[in-house]
């Protein structure tokens, strides 16, 4: 089998998530875009994949374009972990992390989707964990600011049936309004998206302890400091967790040996795809580290995020960003009832995007590389 081309759609879809939100990590999203990575083979086996993300999707398609997609035609698709340690050393030159590595992802969850179709297998199947049928979901929140607002929104999605709930608030009156909404039995996470010193976390870590607070997410800049993380959580009494923006592999077990996180949180379309995931998975295991993937995205990121959580050994939560699309070419695929996401049964990543919701949605033409 070999890879005969690779198409990008870039797709923006628009949103509500309830009332209006402030910046979120100093971005505005106006939409929620994806860009959807289509991997065609000889044997006419198609792969999904997606790649990271937002507002930088641009920059990651010309990438994709440039130089990782054109690396990958010709290649035996099957082969996956050879491709993956050749691809990344071939891309080596341009950094460990960004656009180059977020475009790679993409076509790795496609390589898997691939290999799911030809074995006949859900993904998570594929990945040894097929006896989940369903996954728990947190309710992933944006950043409000106004606390009536936060308490208003929590109120709702415990009402709705999430038992865990996140914010990425930085007021200690938003995160205690929170608490309020939800009531004492749903578990309560902060993610503050990196803002502050090791004295300044270690001050809001103490503000926030009223909250009882499940844990406090990237509270220290930059990400890269693991040592000033890891003091925060020797020095705090919040469980902390990051790993959204790391750097793969290495960077994580940097992490673990310093003691820096109680959870990891490696983001399946940031690090490499689903092939790097698996090393980190074994790596947390070996450092007796709680793994709980990072999952902001609504396509193929989020159907192998959900594979993978059905995959891991432990039971644990998926993230399920609160954001009703007003379409989506994965049905509701990705919805949570009563807090809980259905892991897709069909081979592979499990359902097929609708292609004429990505036509509708797409942003410019299809990018096509052969």
């Amino acid at each position: 089998m070999k890879i005969t081309a690779i198409q990008a759609h870039y797709v923006r879809i628009p949103y509500d998530m309830g009332a209006p939100a402030e910046e979120f990590a100093g971005l505005r999203f106006p939409s929620q875009d994806h860009l959807l990575v289509e991997v065609q083979t000889d044997e006419g086996i198609t792969g999904w994949g997606e790649s990271f993300g937002h507002n930088i999707i641009p920059a990651t398609l010309k990438a994709l374009e440039c130089y990782v997609a054109p690396w990958f035609i010709g290649k035996d698709p099957t082969d996956i972990n050879t491709l993956h340690r050749q691809a990344a050393q071939a891309f080596h030159i341009f950094g460990g992390n960004g656009v180059v590595v977020y475009a790679h992802s993409g076509i790795d969850i496609a390589l898997w989707d691939i290999a799911g179709k030809r074995a006949g297998l859900p993904l998570s199947d594929l990945l040894g964990g097929g006896c989940r049928k369903t996954v728990e979901a947190y309710s992933s929140l944006m950043r409000y600011g106004n606390p009536k607002t936060v308490k208003r929104i929590c109120a709702e999605r415990a009402a709705s049936g999430f038992t865990h709930i996140k914010l990425h608030e930085h007021s200690v009156e938003a995160v205690m309004a929170a608490r309020e909404g939800a009531g004492p039995d749903v578990a309560i996470m902060n993610d503050v998206n990196c803002p502050w010193t090791v004295a300044e976390a270690l001050e809001m870590e103490k503000a926030y302890r009223p909250a009882n607070l499940y844990w406090l997410e990237e509270p220290v800049f930059p990400p890269e400091d693991h040592k000033g993380l890891a003091r925060v959580r020797r020095s705090g009494q919040t469980r902390i967790a990051a790993g959204e923006n790391a750097a793969g592999l290495h960077d994580f077990v940097d992490k673990f040996e310093k003691g820096a996180i109680d959870i990891a949180q490696p983001s399946v379309t940031k690090i490499g795809g689903i092939t790097e995931m698996r090393k980190i998975i074994a790596a947390a295991e070996a450092h007796s580290v709680e793994l709980i993937p990072h999952c902001a995205y609504f396509g193929p990121g989020n159907l192998a995020s959900i594979h993978i959580v059905a995959s891991l050994a432990k039971d644990t939560l998926l993230e399920n960003i609160y954001a009703n699309l007003e379409a989506s070419p994965y049905g509701d695929a990705m919805v949570a009832k009563d807090g809980k996401v259905a892991v897709p049964h069909g081979p592979g990543l499990g359902v097929e995007p609708d292609m004429e919701i990505v036509a509708k949605y797409r942003e410019g033409p299809i990018v096509r590389v052969d």
